[in-house]
């Protein structure tokens, strides 16, 4: 492969082949050379976003490959709906395509991971596709020795900061239940990630910070969740490099949203994000498990809720009900972990300043006030209500929830759902 001095190009997990990143050159320039010199594609089908496709960005793209494009697809549905998936992969399978090329945000990304799975596993219906599934059940699930490569590889190019391009796992939308159901295979992500902040600064300013927000919940799930509880399994070392990443992540992330919430042109400040996003995703891969906002933010998507948006209703009451449950149960480890994140917020003096400008100064203050004040200061919603979900579908959420296996690794146990009843109604809004 031809190198080129302004490319940084690495692995984004040191002992991992894959996924690699590029960074630093326009993302047409980069997907078109690994796309020829490192995939040797001459068959490309496209996955853009619907806003996207109508930019000169599109445009660049579509130059830059030429006639090695053999499809495109217009736009995936919030939450991956599986129609969206199957309809894309018996178009790929179609076409006979050798590489898959993803330009845009998070359903995007998760749809193009399920689309190559569902390729490779000949999975091109419903029941077919439920049989791969992670939570399919026992009578129906495929025999883990059948189950084959995803394939065509994937490069993509993300233009958010949710991370779901770093992840071995997909979530997708089976409408027949409106549940979201999982995907996983070691090979089932991009084997290139291609990040450019230039081309970042056309996102929607709404869905850049969302997107932000569903780092920063990454971020403090990890490292306020059961991976550094007493019984943790994890050893020393593991617990030193997930605690490293992601304050790593936090410490990007966090002034990069306040910067780019000011000035949508920051493009220093969209790549402090983009790489503190990386960090981020390099503690998921010590094996720090989510929790709660996760688990049932998996579920609240269906119910019309943007991916990033269920991390800023959520994440605030959930916190909160962990720190309250914890202190009835003598769990003092919780707060102590609370208290880490409390100070990667305040670390930051932009941070700071704006928190304290919200009332909220370091003293005495309480982690779940101090997420929802930073929801608040990006302008972005910050309960059920804002987002349109009421009462009345509080039982299918909290039922749903049930089934993620998320809720599982919280760092206070969640017995059933009035605990998730409990936590959803910290969130409801007045």
């Amino acid at each position: 492969m031809a190198t080129d001095p302004k490319e940084e190009y690495f692995r984004a997990f040191e002992r991992d082949n894959r996924p690699y990143v590029s960074i630093n050159l326009p993302f047409q320039t980069a997907c078109a050379k690994h796309a020829t010199s490192t995939f040797y594609a001459s068959r490309i089908y496209i996955i853009v976003s619907n806003s996207i496709s109508k930019s000169a960005n599109f445009g660049k793209l579509k130059d830059a490959l030429g006639d090695k494009i053999v499809g495109i697809r217009y736009g995936i549905r919030h939450h991956t709906p599986w129609p969206d998936v199957l309809e894309t992969a018996r178009e790929v399978h179609e076409k006979k395509a050798d590489l898959l090329i993803t330009l845009g945000a998070g359903s995007l990304t998760d749809g193009a991971k399920v689309v190559s799975f569902a390729v490779g596993n000949q999975a091109f219906d419903e029941d077919a596709l439920s049989r791969i599934a992670e939570d399919a059940e026992s009578d129906e699930k495929a025999d883990p020795t059948s189950i084959k490569d995803p394939y065509p590889p994937i490069i993509t190019i993300p233009t958010s900061l949710s991370g779901g391009e770093y992840n071995p796992f997909a979530g997708a939308t089976d409408l027949r239940t409106d549940q979201k159901r999982a995907f996983r295979h070691p090979k089932i992500g991009p084997a290139l990630i291609i990040l450019d902040p230039e081309l970042c600064t056309t996102t929607p300013q709404s869905v850049w910070l969302a997107s932000g927000m569903r780092a920063v919940d990454h971020c403090v799930e990890g490292l306020a969740g059961v991976f550094f509880s007493p019984n943790s399994k994890a050893n020393k070392e593991e617990r030193s490099q997930a605690e490293k990443t992601f304050l790593e992540g936090l410490k990007g992330i966090l002034p990069g949203l306040l910067a780019t919430k000011k000035d949508e042109g920051d493009v220093e400040a969209r790549k402090r994000a983009i790489l503190g996003v990386v960090a981020t995703m390099r503690g998921f891969k010590v094996g720090a498990p989510m929790g709660a906002s996760h688990g049932i933010g998996h579920q609240l998507g269906p119910l019309g809720v943007g991916h990033g948006e269920t991390s800023c209703v959520l994440l605030p009451s959930v916190l909160k009900w962990n720190l309250g449950q914890a202190q009835k149960k003598g769990q003092d480890w919780v707060q102590d972990r609370q208290t880490v994140v409390l100070e990667a917020f305040y670390a930051d003096k932009d941070v700071a300043t704006a928190l304290k400008k919200r009332d909220l100064g370091r003293e005495g203050a309480a982690l779940g006030d101090v997420v929802k004040a930073f929801v608040q200061e990006l302008g972005l919603p910050s309960s059920l209500k804002d987002v349109g979900v009421g009462p009345d579908q509080f039982d299918k959420l909290a039922k749903n929830a049930m089934t993620d296996g998320m809720l599982k690794t919280n760092p206070v146990p969640i017995t059933g759902e009035e605990d998730v009843k409990e936590i959803i109604k910290l969130a409801a809004g007045a």
